[in-house]
């Protein structure tokens, strides 16, 4: 679910001020000017930067970045202990948080708040029906989806054909979703797509749904910077300016960092193992790092040139080759299959969601915590930086048109792709006996699946080509985003900073790979992850105060 496309857009859209409500609103009266906290002036470089929020999360990080390279064979148990841990006994709060984001959205969809227009009641759309469509769909495109788009159902797919196991103590061991489809082949590959689904469906985009409507309503209709703080001017007033506010920007940024590392960690190892299954290059540590440093020397040479010279080109491209892909593999594979199994998927996924996303009481603890937690904590993490952009371009909508758009049209367009890539893998285990890609390890498994259609090598190369796409896209416009909120909401800080973060984002990405691997990358997002669902547990309860006080269309 992590980004591609948009990174243009809200490239574009930052470069511009906030645009003023139009018509009636409830404007928040405040003596806070933006950017008053804020260091402006030349320390070699030409700096912008809010002193508390910046200082305290690059420190932070510094501090993480550098101890864990310091440390690699010493941290590599803490952070596989800490993941372990975090969705071993907090599983439970994940998917309860997961649940209080859906019904909220729903609830907004369908009560009167839901006429309210954001950008004030004569606000208009910046964007048409079919652009702001295919915006949406972008942000759903990403490296999350190269990485899991084949492996994630064929893994539940496997877990669910193993059924249930159980150890000594009593207790489950294996990782079947829900009870699990021992030997029934039909059963098996429904529930594994309706598991696949259910974490790239309704879940993840009510998560970025509440982050975007907050930072929309306070921005556009209410008059306030741009950062998570202002959400929360209903809770504390004036005092989302001291303290309060800044540990809320703080961890905003931490949890974005950590997540677009997670993300750029996944990307680094897949394409490393696209360029040995393709070219027999190595998949080691040194090819990991040099790839990740190649790559954001690409992005920071993407920030410098700007939006038209460098984002909104890649972007472009970007999204080109996903469709691309996505119709060479349905038009390839087993096409009527594909056609069908998308609406046989969209039912299984409604059949199994309410056990699904039940908190309490599941006996499959190592899906509901090592699958389901560690995804909304990821998903969570990713908040800010895909709110920020859903927010952006959606000013002109109703709070229903928008709720509706952001959870569906997205929803739907993933369960295309998983349908496509996954299935596709499924079938050829199930109807050709072809095992390759279901014993591959987890970034090679798109790459096993690609050879058993026709034009392997050039398939192949555009995957690689995509994720290391989004790779750029992802940093360039995620360190836009972070550097927003460092910055105390400013939209045209020096470009420098931005470069700071796309290096940072870089360099930690390496020193969790060295220092764990994917146990790592999944160990950090979930811990972000973590104080930020009681930041937006917090902003659920704030939206609905804000809308409350709104005229309504």
């Amino acid at each position: 679910m992590n980004q591609s496309a948009p990174e243009s857009q809200v490239d574009s859209a930052e470069m511009e001020p906030i645009p003023e409500p139009e018509g009636k609103t409830e404007i928040i009266e405040t003596n806070y000017d933006i950017g008053q906290d804020n260091f402006s002036g030349s320390l070699a470089l030409e700096l912008d930067i809010h002193k508390v929020v910046f200082t305290v999360s690059a420190i932070a990080i510094m501090l993480f970045t550098f101890g864990t390279l310091a440390f690699q064979n010493e941290v590599e148990p803490l952070f596989v202990g800490l993941r372990d841990w975090l969705t071993g006994n907090l599983a439970w709060f994940f998917l309860l948080s997961g649940n209080i984001f859906v019904l909220v959205c729903l609830g907004l969809i369908v009560s009167p708040l839901g006429k309210i227009r954001l950008g004030g009641p004569a606000a208009t759309p910046d964007f048409g029906y079919v652009g702001w469509f295919s915006m949406l769909f972008a942000a759903g495109m990403g490296i999350g989806l190269m990485f899991y788009g084949v492996s994630e159902p064929l893994s539940h797919y496997s877990t669910a054909m193993g059924g249930i196991s159980v150890g000594e103590d009593g207790l489950r061991t294996d990782w079947a979703p829900l009870g699990g489809a021992e030997g029934d082949t039909v059963a098996a590959q429904r529930l594994g797509m309706a598991a696949t689904i259910f974490h790239w469906g309704l879940h993840p985009w009510a998560i970025y749904a509440v982050v975007a409507l907050a930072l929309a309503l306070f921005s556009f209709n209410k008059g306030l910077p741009l950062t998570l703080r202002s959400a929360f001017y209903p809770i504390f007033g004036e005092r989302i300016w001291g303290w309060p506010g800044h540990i809320i920007d703080i961890l905003a940024v931490l949890a974005t960092v950590f997540g677009l590392a997670t993300s750029l960690g996944v990307g680094a190892q897949q394409a490393a193992a696209g360029l040995n299954f393709l070219f027999g290059l190595s998949t080691g540590n040194t090819m990991l790092i040099v790839l990740i440093i190649l790559i954001t020397l690409v992005a920071i040479v993407s920030i410098v040139r700007g939006l038209e010279g460098g984002v909104k080109v890649l972007s472009e491209v970007n999204m080109g080759l996903a469709g691309v892909l996505l119709l060479f593999v349905i038009v390839a594979g087993p096409t009527l299959a594909i056609l069908t199994g998308f609406f046989e998927n969209l039912l299984a996924y409604g059949r199994y969601l309410p056990s699904l996303s039940m908190p309490f009481g599941r006996e499959d603890a190592n899906f509901a915590g090592g699958w389901t937690a560690f995804y909304w904590a990821w998903w969570i993490s990713w908040s800010p930086f895909v709110g920020m952009f859903i927010a952006r371009v959606s000013r002109g909508r109703t709070v229903r048109e928008f709720l509706v758009a952001v959870l569906i049209v997205p929803t739907f367009l993933s369960v295309l792709w998983m349908t496509a890539m996954g299935g596709t893998a499924i079938g050829q285990v199930v109807n050709d006996g072809y095992l390759a890609a279901q014993e591959a390890t987890l970034e090679l498994q798109l790459f096993q699946m690609l050879k058993a259609l026709p034009l392997t090598a050039l398939s192949s190369c555009v995957g690689i080509i995509l994720v290391v796409l989004f790779f750029i896209t992802s940093s360039d416009s995620g360190s836009l985003v972070i550097d927003t909120i460092a910055a105390g909401g400013k939209t045209n800080a020096p470009v420098v900073q931005r470069v700071f973060w796309a290096s940072f984002e870089g360099a930690v990405a390496i020193a969790l790979l060295l220092g764990g691997g994917l146990a790592a990358l999944q160990a950090m997002a979930v811990s972000t992850g973590l104080p930020f669902t009681l930041v937006l547990l917090g902003a659920c309860y704030a939206v609905v105060r804000g809308l409350m006080n709104e005229p309504r269309a």
